[in-house]
């Protein structure tokens, strides 16, 4: 302790104005207090930053829920997206001033001075976030699409995951999600607006008397409707679609909810299958005959 002390007195000199460490190193006081007081006034910044996000989308959160009660409320699905762009807006808001903040903290006031240069050349280079930004807010406007919607972009499609002021995200159903740039979405197919087809084909063998294989199908759809209250219309048989090499093909159609069509015909299949079972009617598959010369 006591050697440490004395390497401390033998190198490190304080006076009034400046602290010499060792025979090179002079820091002037003054220096310190100033270095350490916008250090201070960073890590002020950033935690006023983060506070200021995380409280308006705290505000944001408790505006969406609270207007589903209004008289002119808007949908789940569109209350989600105006949410989102408005933490988006938020968020990149509070970062461009934090960051000036910061600058002006270094450089002084000589960033006001530069400011209209920068802002030129910022113009020129943030040609695509523009774009990006502009478009974004005409497909909050035209209601091109909403969270939780299915659609699809180009050759991409999923659940639209959020709708923020440059970006949309979409999550497939592999679950990869795809970030796209607002600006390059200039075709949209949606996917989950009115009710979907629901279409099942059933195949029965040619020997199979197909009018009773018809009334066998209708009985099911007639009951699968009452039991599912996503379907909104139908199922019905068409009648017969195609004649294939090896059986009779079969068609039901209905309408269902968006994102419930595909539930509904694995769900109709099944029911399918399990009554012409009981109704020993063969569903065609592929057979080989083996025949041995003696």
């Amino acid at each position: 302790m006591e050697k440490f002390c004395s390497f401390i007195k033998s190198n490190i000199d304080f006076n009034n104005e400046t602290i010499r460490i060792g025979k090179l190193i002079n820091i002037k006081t003054e220096d310190i207090y100033i270095f350490t007081s916008k250090i201070i006034k960073i890590i002020f910044i950033i935690i006023l930053m983060y506070l200021l996000i995380r409280i308006s989308n705290h505000i944001i959160n408790k505006f969406v829920e609270k207007q589903k009660k209004l008289k002119f409320s808007l949908d789940d699905k569109k209350s989600k997206t105006l949410g989102a762009i408005l933490k988006s807006i938020v968020k990149y808001t509070v970062y461009f001033l934090g960051i000036v903040a910061i600058i002006q903290i270094f450089f002084g006031k000589i960033v006001l001075t530069f400011a209209g240069i920068g802002g030129v050349a910022l113009g020129l280079g943030a040609q695509s976030l523009i774009k990006d930004v502009i478009n974004g807010f005409f497909i909050l406007l035209e209601d091109q699409f909403s969270v939780g919607e299915y659609i699809g972009i180009e050759d991409k499609s999923g659940i639209v995951e959020s709708i923020e002021l440059r970006v949309t995200k979409l999550r497939d159903f592999n679950g990869d999600l795809h970030i796209i740039p607002n600006g390059l979405i200039t075709k949209v197919t949606n996917h989950s607006r009115g009710n979907m087809r629901v279409l099942v084909d059933v195949d029965i063998a040619y020997e199979e008397d197909v009018d009773n294989a018809i009334n066998i199908i209708s009985q099911v759809c007639s009951t699968f409707k009452e039991k599912n209250k996503d379907i909104k219309e139908g199922p019905n048989v068409l009648g017969i679609s195609e004649l294939k090499d090896c059986g009779v093909t079969i068609r039901v159609v209905a309408k269902a909810k968006p994102m419930t069509q595909w539930a509904i015909e694995m769900e109709l299949r099944k029911e399918i299958k399990k009554q012409l079972d009981i109704n020993n009617i063969e569903i065609p598959y592929p057979k080989i005959q083996i025949i041995k010369e003696e």
